[in-house]
């Protein structure tokens, strides 16, 4: 499938002010007819539709002022017409702008979509061309994922949670702070075997969540932090036993059926 080059659009080279569908479509019809498109707007449903001599398909081009579903949905229908469809957008401004648009840049990419943004200089550039898509399988990702998924116990988080995540890392210094409260200071070593984490003295020695201190060579304790979130966690535990108890203690036994004379 033949692809765009990066050109400008034709348009007012002047800076202009992108505040309507209509101002991306003088550079995005400039720029194709360079290419040797004969382009016209709004056909059908079409938003820019070009044809080009000695090719089969025509070019199609969706026109927004931003990403979003509306565009995707369009412009995958437009897909029955030809497999050269495009999206285009104003360019994005400064870093979070970028990441926004890489990240639906690679979404356009696995949707067989072409992308183009429009500078305010009425340069088009064209980021992606349309055409098959297949992912990469990041053999790494997945082992992490897998490891993760192994090392964690039970499934302390509900899917869709927003904020803390109680991961394995997690889980595991949940043990080496517990074992210190009970226990005070111990060598590294001490603790792992005490805990079954391996890793104990390398967690403690980075101190990630700050419970953690060295109080000697080898040697760690709890910092006041972690003294706090001990206590803290203790507390909720007692009160969540006495709750159990109280509900046990005031709950009425049932009562025997009596039968009567004649039942």
């Amino acid at each position: 499938m033949a692809g765009l080059v990066t050109g400008h659009g034709g348009g007012d080279t002047a800076t202009m002010v992108i505040q309507a569908e209509t101002d991306l479509y003088g550079p995005v019809k400039g720029f194709l007819e360079s290419l040797g498109y004969e382009v016209k707007g709004e056909i059908g449903s079409v938003d820019v539709l070009g044809f080009r001599a000695g090719d089969d398909a025509p070019l199609v081009v969706e026109l927004k002022t931003g990403f979003s579903l509306t565009l995707l949905q369009q412009a995958v229908a437009r897909q029955s017409v030809t497999d050269l469809v495009y999206v285009a957008v104003p360019r994005w401004r400064g870093k979070p702008g970028w990441r926004a648009f890489k990240g639906n840049l690679g979404l356009c990419r696995r949707l067989g979509l072409g992308v183009m943004s429009v500078r305010a200089d009425g340069t088009v550039e064209v980021h992606a061309d349309p055409g098959p898509f297949q992912p990469r399988k990041s053999p790494r990702k997945q082992a992490a994922l897998r490891a993760e998924f192994a090392a964690r116990a039970g499934d302390p988080t509900q899917g869709g949670t927003r904020g803390q995540v109680m991961t394995a890392y997690r889980q595991d210094a949940q043990r080496l702070r517990d074992h210190l409260a009970q226990a005070g200071p111990c060598r590294g070593a001490e603790v792992a075997r005490a805990t079954g984490v391996g890793r104990a003295t390398a967690m403690m020695a980075a101190n990630h969540y700050g419970w953690f201190e060295r109080v000697a060579r080898g040697v760690y304790g709890l910092s006041a932090a972690g003294q706090a979130v001990a206590v803290e966690t203790a507390a909720e535990v007692t009160a969540e036993v006495t709750v159990e108890v109280t509900v046990e203690a005031t709950s009425e036994p049932p009562q025997p059926k009596v039968k009567t004379a004649g039942a």
